[in-house]
């Protein structure tokens, strides 16, 4: 098993005081109370001001991205909430968006709270299918200039390449998951050359738990999603399929209901859902490396106890394997 050199992680710097002192310096009034949120990738606060109201306080994980990437990110969130998509953007403090402190980029938004949605409702469903409808109604207006493309090469390749140029994979299944990698790699690849799909800029990361619902009876009640550190360019099918789970009369059931919805406010190209194994497969591979890359974070054992082991590869080649075979069955049709 891979073990990562011994040394301090950026996080181990950003203390309490160093998040209220890149507060307070913006002017605003915070009075020592703070609350992390759920979130590793990031770190984010909720922060209490002295009117007793609460902001939502976002430190980007250094090196992740450019500061022209997230002012990306921030401008795409801008034109949505001028189309009145519903979306929690950062605030425009002193004139900016993003702000630097202590070594870390960060962001201030009003804080928007909700839970999951209740994806057995076919309500919900189809609500949630115009939400992403709207999101691509701009995505589609232009390209990301500096924000990564999702495709075989971004998602799968590289990190295929990484994971076995690092030597992560432990050496008793390391063959065992390099055929069965390469062999979903190929099988995407036909794929994504026999269904080639527009690219728009997307969410990138549209799983339930990144989509907030609040009651319908409140004022802008509904679906929200209050960032989009994940945005990138890509097939409008990819906002879709994580949306979907269990039997494959139940995830047809359920991509019928989104796309009634999805296809009030924009046409989807149905060629795209036989990418949907496809993009399933290429977020398998990615997801080893993402989590391989940061073995070095201070939280990751506390959230990730259980990565690394031979058993834990032996599940992934299970996975990809089972991959090869849905890639190789009829695409789900709606």
């Amino acid at each position: 098993m891979f073990e990562p050199a011994a040394k301090q992680h950026a996080y181990a710097a950003l203390t309490p005081d160093v998040v209220l002192d890149a507060l307070s310096d913006l002017g605003l009034a915070v009075d020592g109370r703070m609350t992390a949120l759920s979130s590793y990738e990031n770190r984010v606060y909720q922060v209490m001001l002295d009117d007793n109201s609460s902001l939502v306080a976002k430190f980007y994980r250094p090196e992740r991205w450019s500061d022209a990437q997230i002012l990306e990110e921030h401008s795409f969130a801008a034109e949505l909430m001028a189309d009145e998509v519903p979306l929690v953007g950062p605030l425009n403090l002193q004139g900016k968006t993003l702000h630097h402190a202590h070594g870390f980029a960060f962001s201030v938004s009003p804080r928007r709270g909700g839970r999951m949605p209740e994806l057995d409702d076919a309500e919900v469903l189809e609500w949630i299918g115009r939400f992403i409808a709207r999101i691509h109604i701009v995505g589609a207006r232009h390209a990301f200039a500096t924000r990564p493309t999702l495709n075989v090469a971004t998602f799968a390749v590289e990190s295929r390449d990484w994971l076995l140029a690092q030597n992560i994979i432990p050496l008793d299944q390391q063959s065992a998951w390099r055929e069965v990698c390469d062999q979903a790699i190929a099988l995407a690849e036909n794929a994504f050359s026999a269904h080639p799909a527009h690219h728009i800029r997307l969410h990138g990361d549209c799983h339930p738990g990144n989509i907030l619902w609040t009651p319908t009876d409140l004022p802008n009640g509904g679906p929200h999603f209050v960032d989009l550190d994940d945005a990138r360019m890509g097939p409008a099918v990819q906002d879709l399929w994580m949306l979907l789970s269990g039997e494959r009369a139940q995830r047809t059931l359920q991509l019928s209901m989104l796309l009634d919805g999805y296809e009030q406010m924009r046409e989807l190209d149905r060629s795209e859902l036989a990418l949907i194994e496809p993009l399933r497969t290429l977020r398998l591979i990615h997801y080893s490396a993402w989590l391989a890359r940061r073995q070095d974070d201070p939280a990751f054992v506390q959230h990730f106890s259980w990565f690394g082991s031979s058993d834990y590869w032996a599940g992934q080649t299970h996975m990809l394997v089972e991959q090869c075979e849905a890639m190789q069955e009829e695409p789900l049709y709606a």
